[in-house]
């Protein structure tokens, strides 16, 4: 594969740290998603009029409301689940000239499941401080930021809470890692194998995207499920995957699964656009550090046999 060439190992946080980048330029989007997937019954809400709806009723910031905690939230998982995802991927790939696409699966669902579970008490902070303007005032938790929501859970519900849903946001880590890593890196190589486009910035956008595609059509009903779970009360704690995902069938259709789409994707297409080609240009600029460090390094060995 073409993704498979030899080139310096990458920093673990390097994923991460691009996850971050694109947190920032996508949150009010996430945050329009978020309240879309909370919305009872089925009546039809448009992207558009939800986001003007918030702006116009709590004010244009209050669409970055819980930015800390999405940082936190690609601080923990993201970083986990791009940085195991290369380290598994470097492994398979010292073990076998041309990895297959099991392998690729294999790798991105183990890394999904470690970052899913690193990245939970995040994950929770960040849909309730999304989801807070949507409640009555009496029932808003008011967090003033990510770190003050994990102090008041654990103190207020108890450390259990932070893991409130781990297993649909595991599940959902696993299904995003495997559709959006391994579809990234199969796009890439295919692009590169039968285009005449060279790697650069034009493959990386395409492949983000189809990638993005992806990834928003498989995660959707379980990032639907997740979002229930996290948003639910002290009083609902027992609510499970099954018993959510019934009622929602029963009350709501099958359509209820892909609430939220539309942002989901116009969010995560961006996401993913911006995290790839960030996490790529942070890549190359390292391979460049770390090839003039060697030659910096030869030229010093050299220079006393020139004395």
């Amino acid at each position: 594969m073409a993704t498979a060439a030899k080139k310096p190992p990458t920093p673990f946080y390097f994923g991460g740290a691009a996850s971050c980048v694109a947190a920032v330029v996508v949150h009010p989007f996430d945050l329009t998603k978020v309240r879309l997937q909370n919305m009872k019954g089925a009546g039809q809400h448009g992207m558009i009029t939800t986001m003007a709806s918030i702006a116009k009723k709590e004010g244009f910031l209050r669409l970055y409301a819980g930015l800390s905690a999405s940082l936190l939230r690609q601080a923990t998982y993201s970083t986990v689940r791009f940085g195991a995802y290369d380290k598994l991927k470097q492994y398979v790939t010292s073990r076998t000239e041309h990895p297959t696409v099991w392998h690729l699966l294999a790798c991105s669902s183990t890394a999904g499941a470690l970052g899913g579970a690193c990245g939970n008490p995040g994950d929770v902070i960040n849909v309730r401080m999304q989801n807070d303007g949507q409640l009555p005032p009496r029932q808003r938790r008011n967090y003033k930021h990510a770190l003050d929501g994990v102090i008041r859970m654990s103190r207020e519900e108890g450390v259990k809470s932070l893991f409130r849903g781990i297993g649909p946001n595991v599940n959902r880590a696993i299904l995003m890692t495997s559709s959006q890593c391994v579809s990234y890196d199969i796009f890439k190589d295919l692009l590169l194998g039968y285009t005449p486009l060279k790697d650069g910035l034009i493959v990386h956008f395409s492949s983000s995207v189809l990638a993005g595609l992806v990834a928003t059509t498989v995660c959707s009903p379980v990032d639907v499920i997740k979002t229930r779970i996290m948003t639910a009360g002290a009083a609902d704690h027992q609510m499970s995957s099954m018993s959510v995902m019934t009622q929602m069938y029963k009350n709501e259709g099958i359509a209820s699964f892909f609430k939220g789409w539309t942002p989901a994707f116009i969010r995560l297409g961006p996401q993913t656009i911006i995290t790839f080609v960030v996490l790529e240009q942070f890549k190359k600029w390292h391979t460049t550090w770390h090839e003039e460090r060697q030659h910096l390094s030869v030229a010093a060995a050299g220079a006393p046999n020139k004395l």
